[in-house]
């Protein structure tokens, strides 16, 4: 007999997903997580060069990685270099009407972290998010 539920199905981690490499619009980047590929920053075709470059001073392994696209948060568009744990990240956001607005965050493997918000310095990637999520007209 089957069973009526069946369990449910882990997402595959970003860093393992697919590379969609198909060139990509800023006004057709999705607005939630895509769950079945990535989207890598060489493939937005306005890609400001902060963030084709953004983990290039990180400290290996993330060293030289192409940051991914993750969603938008507000009029935010939120990118990451590195694995969401367990080694260094730089997280990278920019306005999408306005990419010369940016800000970014480290995350450390330790879960410690440090970055520039909309309207103050950030230890706790959450309070990053909330004041981007908060101050969307920065």
């Amino acid at each position: 007999m089957e069973p009526s539920n069946p369990r449910p199905v882990k997402p595959t981690p970003a860093e393992l997903r697919p590379i969609d490499d198909r060139p990509i619009r800023t006004a057709d980047l999705p607005d939630t997580p895509t769950r079945d590929r990535s989207i890598p920053a060489t493939a937005w075709i306005e890609a400001p060069p902060e963030l084709l470059a953004l983990a290039a001073d990180l400290p290996a392994p993330t060293a030289g990685d192409t940051a991914r696209y993750l969603r938008r948060v507000g009029p935010w568009l939120l990118w990451r270099a590195g694995p969401a744990r367990g080694a260094d990240a730089r997280y990278w956001v920019a306005r999408s009407d306005d990419l010369t607005t940016q800000f970014t965050f480290d995350l450390h493997p330790d879960g410690s972290g440090s970055g520039r918000g909309p309207t103050e310095h950030h230890t706790r990637f959450r309070t990053w998010k909330e004041d981007l999520r908060d101050h969307a007209g920065a």
